[in-house]
Parts: structure tokens; sequence; C-alpha cells
């Protein structure tokens, strides 16, 4: 859809030329090629580097040499959910967009406004030729919702700035100095399986809103993959269950909102009438936060074959104790979660299990021990467990010199004071400044909503907001 007709239109438009491009995490050959063409057509120095970032230099305007300079800062990828009714081709489509009110959203899928808002605006003030700015690196990562490795392979030396201004945050007012770091955990076993012995049931969860596993884990929504645990726990009471398959959930970073279970009973119909009891109480725990949450048991059919009961004991119980939402608040920042886990994906299938895990954490010794927790959770059943993708976080410097400035004009700007926060999400900022202590580092962003979730939408006030707030941080730069 075009978006000609919404302001700032250099930034919808470029939006939508990026949205047109294809770009799952760790399948972004296409916007790689996209944003290193759209450099070189400006004739400004680019380059990609060994992992597939991409950095695009341009020279301070008139009268602003002698200004500290600036990194601007998005990822190039963006998490791929679609609703089930929806046919849609993330490897090979461009994001369909529609305007609703004040909301650009997509049509059933994510809207990649997560980060691609960001990689639009860093677009717009390189294609500038009006807006006063200091030298300027634009550093657009790759591959930074599902495993940040695009920030972990930059390398020492590759960039020069003093300040870098991360574009990827979800609220307008808020300016964030400090954020999480995560861990992978994932769970794995292989079962014998074997025709099953009893009467099929079909288990399913949908219509949960989902949403970002960092910034919503407070919030209470529901977790497919939990609600299912529940309902088969439930069931362990009176029936010898054997599990067919499992396909719940999708990417570590997002909250799941739907799933499905096929399992083997002695008698579905009693079974179906104990678990509907518990069905119920989850429906009303769920009906203010989760309004739109089904849940469907009924007899089926399957040609699959099942576990046995021993080892279906087993997983169900590892899915009903594994630890999933807050596992800490900040006792330093007020209203902050300083750690959680996610349990993101559960799959089985031909005996072959998977559970996946995203552990966050701002203090690095409780990240590991949410990730141990679970690691312990699943070893007692018998369970392989694997901890990857780790990343650290990002200590908030709430004195440095860039943030009281962006909170001077803020104020003036807005008439009010912006909110300096850490998030419980995870950004690159940590790990870039890992390999550049001295780069003072600030992330902020316009309004999003339900990112990592179909119901993604980007404010278009916010947007224009965000543009006049950056115009106006890149010309008051500091001097060296």
């Amino acid at each position: 859809m075009e978006l000609s007709n919404i302001e700032p239109h250099i930034i919808w438009k470029n939006f939508s030329r990026l949205n047109a491009v294809p770009r799952p995490s760790k399948k972004e050959e296409k916007v790689i090629a996209f944003i290193k063409g759209f450099g070189e057509n400006l004739g400004l120095e680019t380059t990609v580097d060994e992992v597939g970032n991409v950095i695009i230099k341009k020279p301070a305007t008139a009268g602003m040499e002698n200004r500290k300079s600036v990194v601007l800062q998005s990822h190039l990828d963006m998490v791929c959910q679609k609703n089930n009714d929806v046919n849609f081709d993330f490897e090979t489509e461009g994001i369909k967009m529609e305007i609703d009110g004040d909301w650009v959203k997509a049509k059933g899928t994510t809207l990649g406004a997560d980060n691609g808002l960001g990689v639009a605006t860093i677009m717009s003030i390189l294609e500038s030729s009006d807006i006063p700015h200091p030298a300027l690196e634009a550093l657009f990562t790759i591959d930074e919702e599902t495993g940040m490795t695009g920030a972990l392979g930059l390398k020492p030396g590759q960039l020069t700035g003093d300040i870098l201004l991360n574009l990827d945050t979800e609220e307008d007012d808020e300016i964030d100095i400090g954020c999480a770091g995560g861990v992978d955990v994932t769970i794995t076993q292989t079962y014998p399986a074997e025709a099953s012995k009893g009467q099929i049931v079909r288990l399913e969860v949908k219509g949960l809103q989902g949403g970002h596993s960092g910034m919503d884990i407070h919030k209470g929504f529901g977790n497919a993959n939990i609600i299912l645990g529940r309902l088969l726990y439930s069931g362990l009471e009176n029936q010898n269950i054997e599990l067919v398959s499992i396909d719940s959930g999708g990417l570590r970073n997002a909250i799941p909102r739907e799933g499905v279970a096929v399992i083997s009973v002695r008698n579905a119909q009693e079974f179906i009438e104990n678990v509907t009891v518990l069905k119920k109480d989850i429906l009303e725990e769920f009906a203010t936060v989760e309004p739109g949450i089904q849940i469907n048991i009924e007899s089926s059919t399957s040609s699959d074959k099942a576990i046995s009961e021993e080892d279906s004991r087993k997983v169900i119980l590892t899915l009903k104790a594994l630890h999933n939402g807050v596992y800490r608040m900040s006792p330093d920042v007020k209203d902050l979660v300083e750690a959680s886990n996610n349990v993101a994906r559960v799959e089985l299938k031909g005996g072959e299990l998977k559970i996946l895990n995203l552990t966050r954490s701002s203090v690095d010794s409780s990240k590991y021990s949410v990730a141990e927790q679970l690691k312990s959770v699943a070893e007692l059943a018998g369970m392989n467990v694997e901890f990857s993708g780790s990343y650290p976080g990002w200590k908030p410097k709430p004195g440095s010199e860039i943030v009281q400035l962006m909170e001077k004009l803020y104020t003036e700007k807005f008439n009010e004071k912006p909110h300096v926060v850490a998030c419980h999400a995870g950004l690159e900022c940590g790990i870039i400044g890992a390999n550049y202590p001295e780069m003072e580092m600030v992330s902020f962003g316009p309004t999003i909503r339900g990112a990592h979730s179909p119901d993604e939408r980007a404010n278009i006030p916010s947007a224009q907001k965000f543009w006049s707030f950056l115009k106006d941080i890149l010309a008051n730069i500091p001097q060296k």
C-alpha cells in the first residue's frame, strides 16, 4: 500500500520501499543488497562487513564539522509472525500495509515497524539535503531478533562515532539508557515412537494476543505452551496419556499465541469432560486480558506414532514445571523486570522433542539463575539442555552528555519531561558497547504497539513527533 498521504512523507516513503523487500531474520540477503544499493546510489561510502552489517558514512553538513560524530543504528531483520488463516510467505513477499485511523498496520502479519521505522528514518537522514547534522555513520545490523549475531559480529575499529543513537524502542516519551541481556535455553530429547493404543484427542489454544517476550512479559498475557501444559497435566489424574504431537508457539522472542497438541487416551469422551472443567477456569482467568482466547478440545484421528505413557508423563510434567513469565523485579529501578523467561516453542513430532526458551535479565547472574532452573527441571526429566546465543545487558549511564541533552531538548520541545528508563527488551547497545566502551549511547523511537505479533501497528502522529525530535538532536550535537 502507498503511504504517500501521511507525514512525514519521507519516512513513510522509505518504510514502504523497505517493506517491499523480504527480510526475515537470518535470511537478510535481499535487504542487505537493498540497503547497500541505497547508499551507493547516494554516492556515499558504503561497506558490508563479514557478517552482513551495512555501514554508510555521510559527511557533516556545512558548519557542523566540529561536532561530535554520531552513529545512527537500527536492525534490518523483522519478526515474521502471521495469523493461521493468512496465506503469506515472508521469504518472497513484501508486507501488505493499511492505514487504520492514526495507525499503520499489516494485513494479518507483523508490520516490521520493529525496527523498520528506525531503518526508514536513517535512510531519510542519509538522503536529505536540508537537515543539519554532524558526521554520520549509519549502522544497519542483521539478525537482531534471533541472536543479535550482527551486533556480535561487529568488530572493534569499524566505527569511529562518539555517540550512538539506537532507534529501536517503542514509546515516544521514553529515552532508554539500559536493557536486559539474554540467553537461549534449548531443551531436547528423542523418544521411541510407536502406534498409539487409545483414542485420539486434539487440544487447540488460539486467539491469544502474543507480543514481545521482553516488553510485554509482565502484562500477564496468556502463553499457549503453558496453557496446553496445564490442560495436559490435568488429564494425567484419570488418564494414561500418550503424546502424538505438539506444535505450539514460534519464535523465542514472541509470546506464543496459538498451539495444538494431539494425544492418545483410553477414553476420549471422559478425558474431554474432565479437562473441560479446567478449560472453563482458564477462560475465566484470562477473560479480561485475553478476550479473544479460544480453547478447543475434541475427538480426532491421527496416523502418527505416539511416545509411551511414561515418556509422555515426563514431557507433560516438564511443561508444567518450566518457569514462564517474570522471575524477579529489579530492586534498583522502579517497575523494571529484572529477569524473566519465555517458554517460546514446543515441538514434538515422531518422538523428537524440542522446547525453546529465551531467558532475559539485566543482571548476568540472575539470567543464569533462571536458565539453570530450567536446566534443572529438564535434566530431572532426563532431557538434554543447551545454552546458546548469550548476549550482555546494557548498563545505564544517566549522567552522560547525550542523555542530558536529549532530556533538555524534549522538555523544551514538548513541554513535559521524558521518561528516562531502562527496558527488559534486548537492545544491541550492550553488545556494541562492549567493543566501543567510550561511545555514549541512547535508544529511542516512535510508538509501536503489538510488536512481534500480527497486531503490530505504528502510530502516525508519534512518527511525526519522533522525526522532529531526532532532527533537533542532530542539530544540537555538542562540539568535540
